[in-house]
């Protein structure tokens, strides 16, 4: 995977920097009523994260073995705006993001090949959001199209955005509607495929089946000012899916010694509530605190606490410590390895869906310094992110993430 290194972003820096200084600058008009109609570039923001993580309950080989992982993620938005006659923002923003990664479990599915499918594998997700809004008002509206691609997977995604806010705009009402369609390769365990089943791995010409997967969700949410030091938010994010859920290359083990792959019911509901509090005791630091309660058709519940502390160190430096705790109680199908009963319908070891309880802590550096981050005028800010999460299965993991924004 090619990496974005920083003296690119710098070199790209220098130049944006030349062309805004040879533009021709327009004759002094009165600007009152004025809004510049010709597309103009908002922000540019770079991110890129390295995460590994490791364990040894891997759902690849039913709940036992190595989760050793790796995963290099990057990440480029642009933001463009311009009016339109009637005075309305148009603002398009488009993203692409390539995430590729390494699994020594998914190399399991078949031990014989050095090319399972999944070993490691690209990911490509481009997407383009376009949102209207009225500054008076602050109400606003938007579509969002999106595509992934990864060698046994691809998926088409659509949304739309609402945002009202009340006269005041002490109050306001955000609405999301997404729909992902996705389609996915059947890889089976290598002991487990029919005779002339193709593996799904590179350089394999036999044909592997592909199943569809649905998923259809709708977020509402309410954020009101409470006073001066005081906001909430208050959100609903109900979900469907359907199609194939279960994950075919995991297996698993009975207890009279017998083997299938994982079987999970085609469709699934979820429901998670979430309220967000945001206090400002003075001009120093911020304590944001969130809860989300989960719930699903398949019998999970969690709960999810999280709380943040941005301190501002100086007008441009801040740190922010943060901690969050999750428990959460499995799904009626989990049985760790070897302990499925031969007579149940479905069944899975993935340990992400049994009962957990887990724990992630970090801190963030932001540098937003008035003449530029390193004296680059248009590198406006740079944070970085560390995290190191631990969970009750003995999964660790660590993930440091650094954001550039342009502007």
């Amino acid at each position: 995977m090619k990496k974005l290194y920083l003296n690119v972003i710098i070199l790209y820096m220098g130049l944006l920097g030349a062309h805004a200084q040879t533009r021709p600058q327009p004759a002094n008009i009165d600007s009152t009523n004025y809004r510049e109609r010709q597309l103009k570039v908002d922000e540019i923001n770079v991110v890129s994260s390295y995460y590994n993580q490791n364990g040894n309950n891997s759902a690849v080989t039913g709940g036992i073995g190595t989760e050793k992982l790796t995963d290099i993620a990057n990440t480029f938005d642009l933001q463009l705006s311009k009016f339109n006659k009637k005075g309305r923002k148009n603002t398009f923003l488009f993203e692409l993001g390539v995430d590729h990664y390494t699994s020594a479990s998914s190399d399991k599915i078949d031990p014989n090949s050095i090319s399972s499918a999944s070993m490691s594998d690209t990911r490509i997700y481009p997407s383009l959001h376009w949102t209207q809004s009225n500054e008076t008002t602050g109400n606003a509206f938007g579509f969002t199209g999106s595509f992934s691609h990864e060698f046994d997977y691809q998926s088409l995604g659509a949304g739309f955005n609402l945002t009202r806010l009340s006269k005041d705009k002490n109050t306001q009402f955000d609405f999301k509607l997404q729909t992902f369609l996705d389609t996915w390769k059947v890889i089976l365990p290598v002991e487990l495929r029919p005779a002339g089943s193709g593996s799904g791995s590179r350089g394999d010409s036999r044909s592997t089946d592909s199943s569809p997967r649905n998923s259809f969700s709708t977020s509402f949410s309410v954020s009101q000012v409470i006073n001066k030091q005081l906001q909430a938010l208050l959100m609903v994010e109900p979900s469907y899916q359907h199609g194939l859920l279960a994950t075919k290359y995991q297996r698993n083990y009975f207890t009279d010694g017998s083997e299938q792959a994982e079987n999970l019911p085609d469709n699934r509901y979820k429901l998670p509530i979430g309220l967000r509090l945001n206090y400002f005791p003075n001009d120093h630091f911020i304590i944001r605190t969130f809860y989300r309660y989960y719930m699903d058709s398949w019998g999970i519940r969690a709960h999810t606490a999280e709380l943040e502390v941005p301190v501002k160190l100086t007008s441009f430096v801040s740190v922010s410590p943060f901690y969050r705790y999750n428990n959460q109680a499995g799904t009626r199908y989990f049985s760790a390895y070897g302990q499925h009963s031969p007579t149940e319908q479905y069944f899975t070891s993935d340990y992400d869906l049994s009962e957990l309880s887990s724990d992630f802590l970090g801190f963030g550096l932001r540098l937003s310094p008035p003449k530029g981050v390193f004296g680059l005028q248009h590198l406006n800010m740079l944070e970085l992110r560390y995290g190191h999460y631990t969970r009750s299965t003995k999964l660790v993991s660590n993930i440091i993430t650094l954001n550039l924004k342009i502007k």
